[in-house]
């Protein structure tokens, strides 16, 4: 007969174990917020172990860093690889979505979990492709941290890092500091800096920033009122008024044409300014007149059908899809953006680089035969379109990549140079093809107003499809003859307004189309004209 094995007994060290995950990606430091912790450990007498599993090329890699500390009794402890669903006593997250990533994946919970996350947004890439706004929401993951962590600390820790010259792997090691979740005194943090070197001066900054501003979030209990606090939206106040600069001519007639804003129903005012501020961005002066005249006609179009009870809903949509298609994205607009004077500095503040900092700019362009033809004068332009063989010869020509050093002068002159054709534009060909595009959208619309006005509301947002330039515009035009194809299948319905908006949503979906495909197949298999 066997003798019983006797119980093995529990290591109570185990209850003691400090787990920590660091949630980051590419280029936020994350491997030097794991090594100040380690370094920080150890420096309090602590047994400590870090391992990273690296995820898939997201935003340049999403990283998962694990560390577990213990007091060292002199006895070398086991420790865990990786962290383990319901088993982590601090989650840092280097960017909000992050933070969800890991409630969704059962690191936080309210038991035990301190969250540590950075409030700003680093667009994931499937955010980035979507068609329209593509954007997560940032009140629900906050919502659900709020529920799923024991304390959560958030701020916009990027924005300390960059207001101090550091990156954001300082910040996060202040917040975890002022969080009090490790035993540590805030001196022995600042050791751990100081210690790395380079660069040290700027990345205490940031930290002490974090800290104070973490230890501020621990002992108020409030809701915290940063930006992004899911919270009833306050009453849109309107863009800004613009600060203008030069000629006193210029202003003067800009200060007139604001002035005509007056006539609008108040309820698109606003809108209307921001219209009107792009469109003589786009042009000048006398074609924000332009946009005024029209939208002026379709407000009275909208009083006449009794806008007032819609809250003037068409011309709110007018104000905002007529600027987007008068100030459409051509090659002098593209031109125009990348040679400003503005731009290299934003560049270089974006890059928080430094003044003896070199900085240089190199521009991807592929242009082919039809942005070619589209700066033509009208008429030449449509001559060469209308025969293949010279459309195909230009196109060997132009048709190939080029990468063009923007910071170089001769690439930036040439660029100047095509912005320049602003002066021409309302001779070009591209202009003529989006001025007729643009009428008979606007034709479509005005007719369907008296009938359904809902509908006609609609009939203005399916213009938010067409945007961009070259392929991109193609696209874009091809959803848009589709969905205005769509909308009037079911001109007539009662509920004609809402499969439009299904359509724009459809198209909206995904790059290739196929939502609005299966959109319009349904739409087909209940009208008239599916059935014929």
């Amino acid at each position: 007969m066997n003798a019983p094995v006797p119980p093995i007994a529990r290591d109570t060290r185990v209850e003691s174990i400090v787990k920590l995950a660091v949630m980051a990606v590419g280029g936020q430091g994350g491997g030097v917020l794991n090594g100040w912790i380690v370094d920080l450990a150890e420096r309090n007498g602590y047994a400590v172990q870090a391992t990273s599993v690296a995820g898939v090329a997201q935003r340049t890699g999403a990283t998962i860093y694990y560390v577990e500390m213990l007091p060292d009794t002199g006895t070398p402890p086991v420790f865990a690889l990786a962290p383990a669903e319901g088993d982590v006593d601090i989650l840092i997250a280097a960017e909000l979505m992050e933070a969800g990533r890991a409630i969704l994946r059962g690191f936080v919970t309210p038991e035990r979990t301190t969250l540590i996350a950075s409030t700003h947004r680093n667009l994931a890439t499937l955010e980035k492709v979507a068609p329209g706004d593509g954007r997560g929401d940032p009140s629900e993951v906050r919502k659900a941290a709020a529920i799923a962590a024991r304390e959560f600390i958030a701020f916009d820790m990027e924005a300390m890092a960059l207001a101090s010259g550091s990156v954001i792997s300082a910040s996060l090691f202040g917040a975890l500091a002022g969080s009090g979740a490790l035993p540590f005194p805030a001196e022995s943090y600042r050791d751990c800096i100081r210690a790395s070197g380079r660069g040290a001066e700027a990345s205490l900054a940031a930290f002490e920033l974090a800290r104070t501003a973490a230890e501020a979030r621990v002992q108020d209990t409030a809701p915290d009122p940063g930006p992004n606090t899911a919270s009833a939206p306050a009453p849109d106040p309107g863009p800004p008024a613009p600060r203008l600069t030069g000629p006193e001519t210029l202003r003067a007639a800009y200060a007139a044409l604001e002035a005509r804003l007056a006539r609008l129903p108040p309820e698109a005012q606003h809108i209307a300014r921001a219209g009107l501020r792009k469109v003589v961005d786009f042009q000048d002066t006398a074609y924000g007149a332009e946009y005024l005249d029209l939208l002026e006609a379709l407000a009275a179009k909208d009083r006449n059908a009794g806008g007032a009870q819609h809250a003037h809903a068409f011309t709110q949509a007018a104000a905002k899809y007529l600027a987007n298609a008068m100030a459409y994205d051509d090659l002098p607009h593209v031109a125009d953006h990348k040679t400003r004077v503005a731009r290299m500095p934003r560049i270089a503040a974006e890059l928080a680089a430094r003044p003896e900092t070199l900085v240089q700019v190199t521009e991807y362009l592929h242009p082919g035969a039809p942005e070619f033809v589209s700066l033509m004068p009208a008429r030449l332009g449509a001559f060469v379109e209308s025969r293949p063989s010279l459309m195909r010869a230009l196109d060997r020509l132009v048709n190939r990549g080029r990468r063009m050093r923007t910071d170089r002068l001769p690439s930036f002159l040439l660029l100047y140079a095509v912005a320049g054709l602003r002066r021409w534009r309302r001779s070009l060909l591209r202009h003529r093809r989006e001025r007729a595009h643009m009428a008979a959208w606007l034709d479509t619309a005005t007719t369907r107003l008296p009938k359904n006005y809902e509908h006609a509301v609609e009939t203005l947002k399916i213009r938010r499809l067409v945007k961009g330039y070259s392929d991109t515009h193609a696209r874009g035009l091809s959803k848009f003859d589709r969905a205005m194809a769509g909308a009037q299948l079911v001109e007539g319905r009662d509920d004609a307004a809402q499969w439009t908006a299904r359509l724009i949503a459809a198209a909206l979906a995904d790059p290739a189309g196929t939502a609005l495909d299966g959109a319009l197949d349904t739409i087909r298999s209940f009208t008239t004209q599916g059935r014929a």
